[in-house]
């Protein structure tokens, strides 16, 4: 075999063994959008003022002291549902799967009108199979915030200053739950929608305290797990924009169903393909 045969081959394999290092094309999962890795901040140092007592309001935990200690926190990449899922993605679930319908579907069909609204009263174990089902999960509290809060730790989605106005909120007064999306500023930095209201969202994690806290709660350990996000005005909330702020953490017992809170899943990240091999 000639010489320039031989060199020919060797550059052929060289060739072959860079490009078996780029990366294919990532394919985004339908509907959902990547939240890149990096720090970010989570939870919050506030303080309750005089009229920010639970007593006073008929709360059942003090406001903020289970967001100590405020922290910056790095968590790898991730995916996450664009929407709410909504009573017509559910409703492919309860048949295919033969699940309980929510309670107030008739049989497993949802209300007329509906579909695009958001589904709830399902409880923590059937959101978690729904993800399951579609090979997502439930996001973590702390995936969750990130997605809603960004790099910068905001209080709302759209910045740190309230408005009521820009989502479907407790202290908003825009009525009963409407369907996803139609809130455009109720929208994080990585375009997801509704993070701040319409619903809450079950997170996969256990009502636990924060590394570092000096609150301490008979509701710790594994007995609640974790609802983020405010709600539609006629949730049960107070009207107080405290609801609203996403650093709030609500503690749900997993078998409960609530007419005010539903689903996000989330994904982890596929890893990158190689064309080939040397």
């Amino acid at each position: 075999m000639s010489l320039k045969i031989y060199l020919f081959l060797f550059l052929s394999l060289i060739v072959a063994g860079v490009f078996s290092f780029l990366p294919g094309k990532e394919e985004v999962p339908p509907q959902m959008l990547l939240i890149p890795a990096g720090p970010f901040i989570m939870g919050s140092n506030d303080l309750p003022g005089e009229i920010e007592t639970g007593g006073e309001l008929g709360n059942k935990k003090p406001f903020y002291l289970d967001e100590h200690p405020q922290r910056t926190l790095f968590i790898d990449d991730f995916y996450i549902d664009r929407f709410e899922v909504t009573n017509e993605d559910y409703q492919r679930f309860v048949q295919e799967k033969k699940r309980r319908p929510p309670p107030y579907w008739k049989g497993e069909s949802y209300p007329e009108g509906q579909a695009l609204l958001p589904v709830i009263e399902v409880n923590w174990y059937e959101a978690r199979d729904y993800c399951q089902w579609l090979d997502k999960r439930l996001p973590t509290e702390s995936e969750w915030e990130k997605a809603a809060r960004g790099p910068n730790g905001n209080l709302y989605v759209w910045g740190n200053e309230f408005d009521g106005k820009k989502a479907n909120v407790s202290a908003g007064a825009h009525g009963g739950i409407m369907m996803v999306g139609r809130f455009i500023e109720d929208r994080s930095v990585y375009d997801v929608y509704d993070l701040n209201g319409n619903i809450m969202e079950w997170t996969a994690d256990w009502y636990q305290p924060y590394p570092g806290s000096d609150y301490d709660s008979d509701d710790f350990g594994q007995q609640f797990k974790v609802a983020k996000g405010d709600a539609y005005g006629e949730s049960g909330h107070y009207a107080l924009s405290i609801f609203s702020r996403l650093s709030y953490r609500q503690n749900v017992k997993a078998e409960m169903r609530l007419p005010f809170l539903g689903i996000r899943c989330a994904k982890d990240r596929e890893k990158r393909r190689f064309l080939g091999r040397f």
